[in-house]
């Protein structure tokens, strides 16, 4: 990643953060990084951790090369109608904001800037996340370099047709939360059975990390691994049963189609 690049991130949250650690794992100095962020608290946090900047919206946005626009979908809209008649125009914006299209990006900016529309995760806060890209038109070849330079630092990442962005957003945007979902239930599940909490946990959390491990290491499939734990007529068959019996594909589908739907009625 060219590190002379000056960036801005409009929003520094939990996803704001994980950012600035990738841009720094990526190669960007961190007194090439400037935060807009209302709370000054977390300005001073942020600033003392990483040694990034602080600048006042109009600045940051007229005088950076790269803009992260990390805002909740329905602050977009007023942000890009605040930024418009100072941004620098030439500068790359990078969205994260679910479900807002870069047509919807564009129209409302109106400045001709190159747009990447990004669906992140949260495990991007320890360099484990999945992104998955769009790229708007009059994107260069060196800004796709940057960009995937700076989710690769935060995780994996894939450029996608921006008509797949709901589809990545019900698989691996909202699919942190199915995960602990399942863990919780699976917690509940061992207390029922007359595990202590903790001991549930420790057993549940350990499992699973166990096996996410496995599944990246061994270079099986997930169907071949559960095929290998799966006696017949043993104890791991009895409860994969029972989850066929409730139908947990159907369940899962359908809860991927409730999160898709709800990211194409946000755009």
């Amino acid at each position: 990643m060219a590190n002379q690049k000056k960036v801005a991130i409009i929003g520094a949250g939990v996803m704001g953060e994980a950012l600035i650690a990738a841009l720094v794992l990526a190669g960007v100095a961190p007194a090439m990084i400037a935060i807009v962020e209302k709370r000054r608290e977390r300005v001073a946090e942020l600033t003392a951790r990483y040694g990034v900047n602080s600048q006042p919206l109009d600045e940051a946005v007229s005088t950076n090369d790269v803009i992260l626009l990390v805002v909740k979908p329905q602050d977009l809209q007023a942000l890009l109608q605040e930024i418009a008649p100072t941004i620098n125009k030439s500068a790359l914006l990078l969205s994260f904001a679910a479900g807002k299209r870069i047509d919807f990006i564009a129209g409302h900016l109106g400045t001709g800037n190159p747009i990447v529309r990004i669906m992140p995760n949260t495990p991007a806060l320890i360099g484990l996340g999945a992104a998955g890209y769009s790229c708007g038109a009059g994107v260069s070849a060196e800004e796709r370099n940057f960009v995937s330079s700076l989710l690769s630092a935060a995780g994996k990442a894939i450029e996608i047709d921006e008509s797949l962005q709901s589809a990545v957003t019900a698989t691996s945007g909202s699919g942190p939360a199915y995960f602990f979902a399942f863990v919780e239930a699976m917690i509940d599940g061992a207390v029922a059975l007359g595990l202590s909490r903790d001991d549930a946990t420790t057993l549940t959390i350990q499992t699973i990390t166990g096996s996410a491990a496995l599944l990246e290491r061994s270079g099986d499939s997930p169907t071949t691994l559960r095929e290998k734990v799966t006696s017949p007529n043993g104890t791991t068959a009895a409860a994969l049963a029972s989850f066929s019996e409730s139908h947990l594909a159907e369940i899962v589908s359908r809860a991927m189609k409730a999160a898709h739907d709800r990211a194409d009625e946000l755009a």
